[in-house]
């Protein structure tokens, strides 16, 4: 059949990869589960059959073929039945070494991503904390310089492949008083003193090493750090997209593949006489199935073709994310009451992937910060760079009729007239109730240091810092300039820390405030 995303070559590759799965890995499901770990050898064959480095330069044994190889790859990775297993290899290739592809030296790419990529090293990304998931920006993990080292310590929980990895993009404090502003991410060798790991039980994802990771005084070169000192969360922020559409990705072929599962179980199984996929009720039930999971996969496969041409599509990761891991749960339930007392019995592969399916709403990003981040664009009006925007920059559809607005001849172009323009710009019927307090500190000559307060229906706008701020918005006059009046994409500025923002949330709330100057 004609699809609009994959070629010929893509269906190829396919049959390779579900080759593989099929005569390599599924014979070998116990052993992975009950081991709780999938072995070298398998990560090695992996590299050599070139699926550990689908998006990778050829200079370090990557293939460098279009993002659609990676979709087929994933689709056909989760007909293992083996939640873990994709897993583990998930946050090795799109997570733990895209960092260091797309931000690390060449010193770096160099030592970890020829090894990464053959499957010879195994990496792991560690960002949650005890006391810190989906709140990046509350890390506790410090790294302070010592001349040409850093010096860490400090722990990381719930880390994929942590255990039996081989080395860790590791998020840190780098500048503990600093905020968002002050995370670093850094490469560490697992095999160095003061690394200590311990391997945590779970109810699902056998075949995958969880682990909780502990740092102490561990002593790592300072040219192990990951791009710039304290734009980690940045690069981070700029991941996740990815992240969660690999996690959508293989949700949604997950949730196929249980299907079809179902339907030859009920195709097979009698009961009163007679196939139990004449019933009505199951009939029904496993159409409405198929039809959600088709849905899905139309959305999955719509966003990947969005990541493919380099847009950001947030909105769409998110979506996928949130829809295709809620749709695995569904399937996987609805589909192992089919099966009856059968689904119930760890021999069924409908059992495992019930287990594993649970996780799916809370790994890289629970359900219901994606239904969060999904508010602040539908309801907040929230934009980000769009192939339909105007010159793919923020569009704002909301309405401000009888709101008083900013002339665009009248529109202030210093950053220090832009800040004080707020005051004017301020929408009175947003503005109501709120009590707040901003600080900017734009460095430049056409910058300096404001105080913007908010409070009983008024917007005032001071020279110098006065009170205690909610968020502090750094940056050089020019980059503010230029995200204000529409030349640059404002998500784009925060990601690569050119506007450095303490507190993301409270900053998301305070641009609804306003009319802007390109409105």
């Amino acid at each position: 059949m004609h699809s609009l995303y994959f070629t010929e070559d893509h269906d190829i590759f396919r049959q390779s990869v579900r080759q593989f799965i099929e005569s390599e890995i599924v014979p070998r499901t116990n052993e992975f589960e009950e081991n709780q770990q999938v072995p070298k050898d398998v990560w090695k064959r992996m590299g050599e059959l070139g699926f550990l480095g689908i998006n990778f330069p050829e200079k370090y044994g990557g293939s460098d073929v279009d993002f659609f190889f990676t979709v087929a790859l994933l689709e056909e990775m989760s007909r293992c039945t083996m939640g873990g297993f994709a897993a583990a290899h998930s946050v090795h290739q799109y997570m733990a070494t895209a960092h260091i592809l797309k931000a690390g030296s060449e010193e770096l790419k160099q030592k970890y991503l020829p090894k990464a990529i053959s499957g010879e090293w195994w990496g792991s990304l560690a960002i949650s904390e005890p006391n810190a998931g989906s709140d990046v920006s509350a890390i506790r993990t410090t790294a302070v310089r010592d001349g040409d080292e850093y010096i860490i310590n400090g722990s990381k929980t719930f880390i994929t492949n942590g255990y039996y990895g081989d080395f860790v993009t590791l998020a840190v404090k780098t500048n503990p008083d600093a905020g968002m502003s002050g995370i670093s991410l850094i490469v560490v060798d697992q095999n160095i003193p003061g690394f200590t790991k311990s391997k945590l039980k779970k109810i699902g994802w056998h075949s995958s090493d969880t682990a909780e990771l502990f740092f102490n005084n561990v002593q790592v070169p300072a040219s192990n750090l990951i791009g710039a000192e304290g734009q980690g969360f940045y690069y981070l922020m700029e991941s996740f997209q990815l992240e969660r559409l690999v996690a959508g990705i293989g949700g949604a072929a997950g949730s196929q593949h249980c299907l079809e599962l179902t339907l030859k179980y009920i195709s097979e199984r009698e009961a009163f006489g007679r196939p139990i996929a004449k019933f009505q009720t199951l009939r029904h039930r496993l159409v409405d199935l198929a039809t959600e999971i088709e849905a899905t996969k139309q959305l999955v496969h719509h966003t990947s073709w969005l990541y493919s041409k380099g847009e950001m599509a947030v909105k769409e990761c998110s979506m996928v994310k949130m829809k295709a891991t809620e749709l695995g749960k569904k399937v996987a339930d609805e589909c192992l009451q089919c099966f009856g007392g059968y689904g119930y019995m760890e021999e069924y592969p409908i059992a495992r992937m019930y287990r594993d399916a649970r996780v799916g709403t809370i790994v890289g990003g629970t359900s219901e910060i994606m239904k969060e981040i999904l508010a602040k664009i539908i309801i907040d009006d929230k934009r980000y760079e769009s192939a339909y925007g105007k010159n793919g920059q923020i569009e704002n559809n909301q309405s401000i009729n009888n709101q008083k607005q900013t002339k665009m001849s009248d529109k202030p172009e210093k950053a220090a007239d832009i800040v004080r323009s707020l005051a004017e710009r301020a929408k009175a019927d947003k503005i109501a109730g709120v009590d707040t307090v901003f600080h900017f500190d734009l460095e430049g000559p056409n910058g300096g240091q404001f105080t913007v307060a908010i409070k009983d229906g008024a917007c005032t706008v001071t020279d110098g810092h006065e009170g205690t701020a909610k968020c502090i918005l750094k940056a050089k006059d020019s980059d503010y300039e230029d995200v204000e009046l529409g030349r640059s994409n404002p998500q784009m500025a925060v990601m690569m820390g050119k506007i450095k923002i303490s507190n993301i949330g409270e900053m998301m709330n305070f641009t609804t405030y306003f009319t802007r100057l390109t409105d």
